[in-house]
């Protein structure tokens, strides 16, 4: 990813209700307060190396901080235990499935996410991608996924997802006991797919039951009508570098500049009953360069599980182009009862995440840019009450939207960092005072947390 390295300090690694350690937070904070310029959500890191000195390359993808390593196993029989509610990092070679192992129960749903990092200078074919998988001890399939990188052909980071459902209308995968994820490469030896290793973020989670039997079958009726983009000024708001760093956003118009082969990160919360669109909007080109490139931008709409829900390529010739996500029911639980992937993946409440990739071929005609992007971003309805769930999922809120998100989405600050976020954008605070002021808000919280 040529540009700017945009690292995940707020929310990185730290699950809804979780938050990074107080002397963690309070290194941060003193390392962006040590200047006078306002820093955006998602920099700190990037401001941390640089005062250090220390010379890092720029990274296509932000890993959560507190992702564990772990390794793959090439047999079912050595696989690694993943623990629902934790992240993990690993890597996938060239060629060959590796496997991990769930301990499930009877009643849950569970979800496995896995996001492929592609090396830097490794090069894919069009078809080539990341499969995933999940069968139970006796090798029966209960989910298998594919995600491709397109015709565009630049290597960024995809996710696929593997599910164990426990449904009425399904018999297979219900029973408690060991189940198996299965990660390979979709097509390793297609022209113009490097041999190169992977790198993989894997995050599992689990879905409670519901306290009572709901409708088996996806609503009917919901408007599916195309709506007009959300117009009105754009309010810049930096992208994050991976999804446990995403920028929140609502509703509203959004602007950043992207490069050839960046990727960047946002999350839009979407409560119960509420209804999704998104339009993305390419500027036109400032370099004279002519040609096409398709689907060189790629928006990609991901659930609060990171599965895969709906995308949008724009091609682009170097004049101002848009693309817009088709149209998406409102969330209900039920959604997972659909025939239509994109319907059933709008089956829970939460953070949907929103991956926009620049490709990395429009520098070839256009220049390295930075190129403008707009996201109209558009939740229309009222939020109304979930499921009856029984016990909590893991990890804890992730299928819910709480106040403390609606707050981040409207500050386009991560929850838990935006009090420092907002000591730091005040213009005009000297270095010494800012940080005095910062060293005493964290103050205050390491004495709340130690007397609650």
């Amino acid at each position: 990813m040529r540009g700017r390295c945009r690292t995940a300090w707020g929310r990185a690694g730290a699950w809804r209700g979780r938050r990074p350690s107080v002397g963690v937070r309070l290194g941060a904070v003193a390392v962006v307060l040590g200047t006078t310029a306002a820093v955006a959500p998602g920099q700190a890191a990037l401001a941390a190396a640089g005062a250090s000195g220390t010379a890092q390359s720029p990274s296509p993808y932000a890993f959560a901080d507190d992702a564990r390593s772990v390794k793959g196993a090439r047999s079912t029989a050595d696989a690694v235990v993943l623990t629902p509610g934790t992240t993990y990092k690993s890597s996938l070679p060239s060629s060959g499935k590796v496997s991990y192992s769930l301990q499930l129960d009877a009643t849950s749903n569970a979800y496995v996410s896995v996001t492929a990092v592609p090396s830097p200078g490794s090069t894919v074919s069009v078809i080539d991608g990341l499969k995933v998988s999940v069968q139970d001890d006796d090798g029966t399939s209960c989910s298998s996924d594919v995600a491709n990188f397109g015709a565009a052909r630049s290597p960024h980071p995809i996710a696929a997802w593997g599910r164990r459902e426990i449904s009425p209308t399904k018999s297979l995968c219900r029973q408690a006991g060991t189940y198996y994820v299965t990660v390979e490469r979709a097509d390793p030896e297609g022209e113009g797919s490097s041999p190169d290793a992977w790198d993989l973020e894997i995050v599992a989670m689990t879905e409670p039951r519901t306290a009572k039997t709901g409708p088996t079958s996806a609503p009917e009726v919901w408007n599916s009508a195309t709506p007009q983009p959300l117009l009105g000024k754009a309010e810049h708001r930096p992208g994050g570098a991976g999804f446990a760093g995403a920028t929140p956003l609502d509703q509203g118009v959004w602007r950043d500049d992207i490069r050839p082969g960046e990727t960047l990160f946002y999350e839009v919360p979407v409560d119960w009953g509420q209804q999704l669109q998104v339009t993305a909007d390419l500027g036109s080109s400032a370099s004279g360069g002519t040609g096409y490139t398709p689907d060189a931008l790629d928006l990609d709409l991901y659930n609060p599980a990171r599965g895969r829900v709906a995308d949008v390529g724009v091609g682009y010739n170097g004049g101002q182009k848009s693309g817009s996500l088709p149209p998406l029911p409102p969330v209900d639980h039920a959604n997972r009862y659909a025939v239509i992937g994109q319907v059933g993946a709008m089956r829970f409440a939460g953070s949907y995440y929103l991956v926009a990739h620049l490709a990395e071929s429009v520098a070839d005609s256009f220049g390295d840019g930075p190129f403008p992007m707009t996201l109209r971003v558009r939740v229309s309805g009222q939020p109304r009450s979930g499921p009856d769930y029984v016990g909590e999922s893991e990890p804890k809120g992730v299928f819910a939207v709480s106040d403390e998100d609606r707050e981040a989405a409207a500050e386009g600050v991560a929850g838990g960092d935006d009090t420092a976020m907002r000591v730091v954008a005040v213009g005009g605070i000297g270095t010494g005072s800012a940080l005095l002021v910062g060293l005493g808000v964290w103050t205050v919280v390491a004495r709340r947390r130690s007397t609650g």
